[in-house]
């Protein structure tokens, strides 16, 4: 019983550790010569960076924090070989390990304890526990952002979806735990983005276009002054 313990212990501490890898911090530092969080909104995540210093940027550090809670989840698989560790045990101690992804994230022990919102690392920790979830959830938010251009406004709906979708999976709408977790991220969501929203009223939040066309003029051609339009 306290190796279980020991163990679990261990677990939820490395999915903090791993919550705590500050890759929007350490791309913007290395490669650009910048602290992401003194630019933009000031926020250690994706869509500052997407924002400041563009997709060549972003991608990567989506990748990363999505990465890292998907880790810090699937890991806890590793309890399932104890026999004192039932499946209920098992998705509650995945539970657990969202919550300290995700305060890593936020939290980030490697960043002086100044890192975004964790979106992107609560995507990731979500997958790990149940795929079909956090697929429907994404497809909510990247349908929302292609009509209104706010990531702060989608990940706000996907995030309220996510107790619909958990209520209406056989799957996982019997574990009570799970359940609740998906009302608590959902209300999370709107609390962390309290000032997006005081934004989105004030009609000054930021838009985000992903794929915005380029405007040429009439007689403008590929050759214009020389440049090759494809290396813009």
């Amino acid at each position: 019983m306290i190796l279980t313990i020991y163990t679990a212990t261990t677990m939820i501490i490395i999915a903090y550790l791993l919550g705590s890898i500050p890759s929007a911090v350490w791309i913007g530092k290395k490669y650009y010569g910048i602290d992401i969080r003194e630019h933009g909104s000031k926020n250690a995540g994706t869509t500052n960076m997407l924002r400041v210093l563009g997709r060549r940027a972003a991608l990567p550090v989506f990748a990363l924090d999505f990465l890292k809670g998907f880790v810090a989840v699937t890991v806890i698989e590793l309890m399932q070989y104890d026999v004192l560790i039932g499946q209920n045990d098992l998705i509650n101690l995945k539970i657990v390990a969202v919550f300290a992804a995700v305060l890593g994230h936020i939290f980030p022990i490697f960043a002086g304890f100044r890192g975004g919102k964790g979106v992107a690392t609560l995507v990731g920790a979500v997958t790990g526990i149940y795929p079909p979830v956090a697929l429907l959830c994404f497809g909510v938010w990247f349908v929302m952002l292609m009509v209104s251009h706010y990531v702060s406004l989608s990940s706000m709906i996907a995030g309220c979806c996510f107790p619909v979708f958990t209520l209406i999976s056989p799957k996982v709408n019997g574990s009570v735990p799970f359940v609740v977790f998906s009302f608590v991220i959902a209300i999370l969501l709107i609390y962390t983005h309290r000032k997006n929203i005081e934004r989105l009223k004030a009609g000054t939040e930021s838009k985000i276009y992903i794929w915005k066309p380029r405007r040429i003029k009439p007689g403008e051609g590929p050759e214009t002054n020389g440049k090759d339009p494809d290396r813009e």
